[in-house]
């Protein structure tokens, strides 16, 4: 018996020793791929970078405050777009998603979840550039909020469910309408979850590029509403990283750095506020 424990004990060990060596260099890995964004953008940061437009093709110096406004602008409208429809999905399926249609819904989100974002590019082209005739920024938002909308809705009702069900009988027991208990009981309940998966979504959209090259395409100018090809940081990033010249290469280790600071921003600040929601709950 002594000897069975203590090779069961060896084994635990040893699978706790192979579990945070992997860890490690999980971590370590990580570390690195930020600390060098970080090393090669933070050196190529300055006042006029964040505020000027770009040079012509083949002079130096530039910046790119149209890439940041019109990431924020494309960003901003698919989040209008893709949240509250998830949000709304996501209710329904915690709700009344019991049958064969929330089975359904939940199957088409996880599907739409792990489509390649090239090919969600590749439908926004299809569905928005194509009947327009025109890259525009609003294509890129189409595009962006369909990546955030299975997201969104598998957050929401997740988050949903966790509410404690004594506090919908309670409503129901007053008299109160579903709909009511759902919208002024239920969702301000779940709400802190939801808008960190939401936050979330939207940090991971905000660093696609792919979609944004068959749709926004790219302006070196301030863009002329949404309407019109508009400049986006990721789409920045990616023609500067493949041109030939090396001050857009800096400039594109820049922009990089701010994208990946946002988007590092973003996710810290929704854990914390997760873990401090889930604190006040508990």
């Amino acid at each position: 018996m002594s000897d069975r424990y203590a090779r069961r004990k060896l084994v635990n060990y040893a699978m706790l020793a192979v579990t945070g060596v992997c860890a490690a260099i999980a971590l370590s890995t990580l570390f690195a791929i930020l600390g060098y964004i970080a090393w090669r953008g933070a050196s190529a940061l300055d006042w006029d970078f964040l505020t000027r437009l770009p040079k012509p093709v083949g002079e130096t110096g530039g910046g790119i405050a149209n890439a940041i406004v019109g990431s924020a602008k494309i960003v901003g409208l698919a989040a209008m777009m893709g949240v509250p429809a998830g949000v709304l999905g996501g209710l329904y399926l915690a709700e009344h998603g019991r049958g064969q249609l929330g089975f359904w819904i939940r199957y088409a989100a996880d599907v739409l979840n792990g489509v390649p974002s090239i090919v969600i590019g590749l439908f926004a082209y299809a569905l928005v550039v194509v009947p327009m005739k025109r890259f525009s920024g609003l294509s890129g938002s189409v595009a962006l909020a369909l990546i955030m909308l299975p997201i969104v809705v598998r957050n929401t009702e997740e988050f949903v469910r966790l509410v404690p069900g004594h506090l919908r009988e309670a409503a129901l027991a007053l008299g109160v309408p579903e709909w009511k208990v759902t919208l002024r009981i239920i969702l301000p309940t779940a709400a802190p979850g939801i808008v960190t998966g939401s936050l979330l979504a939207v940090s991971r959209a905000a660093g696609e590029t792919a979609p944004l090259i068959f749709t926004a395409f790219g302006n070196r100018f301030w863009d002329n509403g949404y309407l019109n090809p508009m400049a986006s940081l990721p789409h920045t990033i990616y023609t500067y990283a493949i041109s030939p010249y090396e001050d857009w290469h800096r400039q594109a280790w820049a922009a990089a750095f701010i994208l990946m600071a946002f988007v590092l921003v973003v996710n810290l600040g929704t854990r914390l506020a997760l873990s401090r929601a889930s604190g006040e709950a508990r």
